[in-house]
């Protein structure tokens, strides 16, 4: 019990909303009558491709915001190339800006549809909550510190990964999460471009007037999304160091 009064809130009662909300979501399934069009989207051989489908995109475009975003931002905290920050940062937000939907109808007139140009207008999309949650970490570690593991002889490298880089965590892996969650809701309109996603079964519910496979898509996308951010949450909060929590 100590234990679980010491972990923050949202590590144990996320979960138990994830819980009441798929268990709600089954008996609803269980006790609905549903056409032979939304029992076959619904069907789990179906269904498991479907929300695969939607997770591997999430993840690809999430490991290439990852590998993009933190090296630029660890670059641009550096004496030499920050005067390039503000400019980075408002290419960043350009994507952040523009309708997700007219972001990726635009890649498409460019690169054709499928699953590669979603993923890249979805790196787009989400690259500015890790670009500026990477820079405001970096940025927000005491100088007296850095100072300090310099004058005991670390060098400019050694201090960024043993000093600067642990006491950013938290705020970096903040604003992977929030990429996370941003990525998973926007990747539902990839369906838009010929990319497989639970979007598929929010706009056949659309176009076709099927509310319950409509509700089920939309019920679907918020359980992935809780889950990811939890999952998340769990990650950020192993991997900040003690002192700090």
């Amino acid at each position: 019990m100590t234990r679980l009064r010491r972990l923050p809130i949202d590590v144990w009662f996320e979960p138990l909303i994830i819980v009441v909300l798929g268990v709600g979501y089954v008996i609803w399934y269980q006790s609905t009558t549903f056409t032979a069009t939304e029992e076959a989207s619904l069907a789990w051989s179906t269904l498991r491709t479907t929300i695969w489908a939607h997770i591997e995109l999430t993840l690809v475009a999430t490991i290439i915001v990852v590998v993009i975003a933190i090296p630029l931002g660890i670059l641009l905290t550096r004496p030499s190339m920050k005067w390039l920050n503000p400019i980075a940062v408002n290419i960043a937000n350009v994507g952040q800006a523009a309708p997700a939907v007219g972001l990726l109808v635009l890649f498409t007139f460019w690169l054709g549809t499928g699953f590669n140009t979603a993923v890249i207008g979805l790196v787009v999309y989400a690259i500015l909550p890790i670009l500026q949650n990477t820079i405001v970490g970096l940025a927000q570690v005491d100088q007296r510190v850095i100072e300090a593991s310099r004058g005991i002889g670390f060098s400019g490298a050694r201090t960024l990964v043993q000093v600067e880089l642990p006491l950013a965590v938290p705020v970096i892996l903040n604003g992977v999460r929030t990429a996370l969650v941003i990525l998973v809701g926007t990747a539902t309109l990839s369906t838009f471009i010929g990319a497989t996603s639970l979007g598929t079964l929010i706009t056949t519910g659309v176009t076709l007037f099927l509310p319950k496979l409509l509700v089920s898509g939309a019920i679907l996308v918020g359980l992935l999304a809780l889950t990811i951010d939890w999952l998340g949450r769990l990650v950020e909060l192993a991997a900040t160091p003690r002192g700090l929590l």
